[in-house]
């Protein structure tokens, strides 16, 4: 009797615990025999491989590592402008646009396996701590870094460093037979983002702007400034070679030319609301005439810039036809110190255009190769090579006709200057052989071409010296061989090259690029305009007054 009761009781629950045992044992076996694909079930798929591969691959993989290889492949299938940045490259790549980063003040150049000073930046830590242009640093902490084959890369990397810290070198200098000794203290470098601004003509002031960085407009501000107090009137913006950066250094630089209330730009995508931005009427050049120079490798922020001028008809660009680059990619930072700048929206010009040409998804080779396909097709050399979209045609706040989708074209097309280049120029400039000789020829000569006060004086005394007999004899040295007729045609623009290089050694851009440009067929052309009065878009003949016709 008592042995049943307990049966009775005891029995639904043994009963119980069996079936929940050979459900468990069954699940089990059944995950087993599944890969155990559903301990892996939650989050993305990209995310349960990574899990199974750490948890179950049959070697040991550095899962990390494989993360860094798989996110750009990721990249690789959206537009050409989403990037990923791993945290290695991202300091460096950001430094670019920041407006300084942290170091010791110098440029240099590896000239024979040597770090060269090249420059050193007036005030800025080496030449507090003692350092002169020409002289050469062989070693850096004590390590050795001259007749190694040091790497520009590495150098860098070891020269710059967190602010306030130290660095040692040891120095060779022209007339002392030890190594100097020097310890600098790292400090912040400015980066600037204007190579020069000077008068190029009478009353004419032109502004070279490399890269729309963080100070851009700040150093705008103080280059027009510098311009206004020569008594210049009126301007060249030279964008050629600035392939972009931060649209609001681009937009606050189009605010000083324009009144109130004009449209600059506006931008809208999926999850991005559509935002404009106008002027404001604080502009310092609203009567200023005004001409941009642009080309092939003008794009982004150079684009926002020529095509606010050119939309609301507010001066001529001139040049060649733009990038074509009307995405806006948001920097996005991630913990581990990389960084993604997704496309996020697309900008549009006043008038309604986009410029951006037409692309591919996870096609980047093809949409690369498109510069090189321009040249091809000869849009370099003629206007009437270069194909309009006809259906993505825009009017001007005067009523000219422009046109979308693939870049900007000039109000004056300049086709490029090929006078005077031959295989041995092209040979001698892409080798970087024209600027070792000028640091050479620099070198050697130092105390006598230091003792010039100005740049004028020095070319001066550089047209009358023999450099071009100086540097295809040291060509030569390097592989390439003397082609005395070549040489001949060629003449001009090695001479002036050579010129202008060294005294960008003693005078920096300032003295350089009256030089190097004085030749420069479109700057001409664009001051030519504004010598004539005629930077002012017209329509049918008749020029632009306040806005109407």
């Amino acid at each position: 009797m008592d042995k049943n009761k307990k049966l009775v009781i005891w029995l639904p629950l043994i009963i119980a615990l069996s079936l929940a045992l050979g459900i468990f044992i069954g699940n089990h076996y059944l995950m087993l025999s599944q890969g155990k694909r559903h301990l892996f079930s939650s989050g993305n798929k990209i995310n349960t491989i990574l899990d199974i591969v750490d948890a179950q691959y049959v070697d040991t993989v550095n899962m990390k590592q494989m993360v860094e290889d798989v996110i750009p492949k990721i990249f690789s299938e959206l537009d050409p402008h989403s990037v990923y940045i791993p945290a290695k490259d991202a300091q460096l790549v950001n430094e670019d646009l920041e407006g300084s980063f942290s170091g010791i003040g110098v440029s240099f150049n590896m000239q024979t396996d040597t770090i060269l000073v090249v420059s050193v930046i007036p005030g800025g830590p080496s030449e507090k701590a003692g350092l002169r242009p020409f002289d050469r640093i062989i070693t850096i902490n004590g390590k050795t870094f001259a007749g190694n084959n040091s790497d520009q890369g590495t150098i860098m990397k070891t020269l710059r460093g967190a602010k306030s810290s130290t660095v040692k070198l040891g120095v060779k200098r022209r007339g002392y037979s030890d190594l100097l000794s020097f310890t600098v203290t790292r400090g912040d470098v400015p980066v600037s983002s204007i190579d020069v601004a000077y008068e190029v003509s009478k009353g004419i002031g032109y502004i070279k702007i490399s890269k729309f960085g963080r100070t851009t407009y700040n150093e705008f501000i103080t280059a027009i400034a510098k311009l206004k107090k020569a008594n210049c009137t009126s301007f060249i913006i030279d964008l050629r070679g600035n392939t972009g950066g931060y649209m609001e250094a681009a937009t606050n630089m189009v605010n000083e030319f324009m009144p109130d209330k004009r449209l600059i730009v506006y931008a809208e995508g999926k999850a991005f609301p559509r935002r404009d931005v106008y002027t404001n009427g604080t502009g310092t050049c609203q009567n200023a005439p005004v001409v941009v120079l642009t080309d092939e490798f003008s794009a982004s922020a150079s684009e926002i810039f020529s095509g606010a001028i050119q939309d609301n008809d507010r001066g001529l660009i001139v040049g060649r036809r733009t990038f074509g680059k009307g995405l806006v990619q948001s920097p996005i930072e991630l913990s581990d110190g990389s960084e993604i700048r997704l496309t996020v929206a697309r900008y549009y010009t006043p008038s309604g255009r986009c410029i951006q040409k037409k692309y591919e998804l996870g096609k980047d080779e093809e949409y690369e190769q498109d510069i090189y396909n321009r040249f091809l097709h000869g849009e370099f050399d003629s206007a009437d090579s270069i194909k309009q979209n006809a259906t993505e045609k825009y009017k001007t706040a005067m009523g000219r006709i422009v046109y979308g989708g693939g870049g900007i074209m000039p109000d004056i097309f300049i086709p490029r200057d090929t006078s005077g280049i031959t295989s041995y120029f092209t040979n001698v400039i892409n080798s970087g052989t024209l600027n070792l000789y000028a640091l050479y020829y620099s070198d050697r000569n130092y105390t006598k071409l230091s003792s010039f006060k100005n740049y004028q004086d020095l070319y001066k005394y550089l047209q009358k010296q023999p450099l071009l007999s100086g540097l295809t004899t040291f060509a030569a040295t390097k592989g390439i061989p003397q082609r005395p007729t070549l040489i001949n045609i060629s003449k001009r623009l090695l001479e002036k090259g050579v010129q202008a290089y060294i005294v960008r050694n003693f005078f920096d851009e300032a003295g350089f690029y009256p030089i190097y440009q004085s030749d420069d067929v479109t700057l001409k052309r664009a001051i030519e305009v504004l010598k004539d009065g005629k930077s002012n878009p017209t329509l049918n003949g008749k020029k632009k007054r306040n806005g109407t016709v």
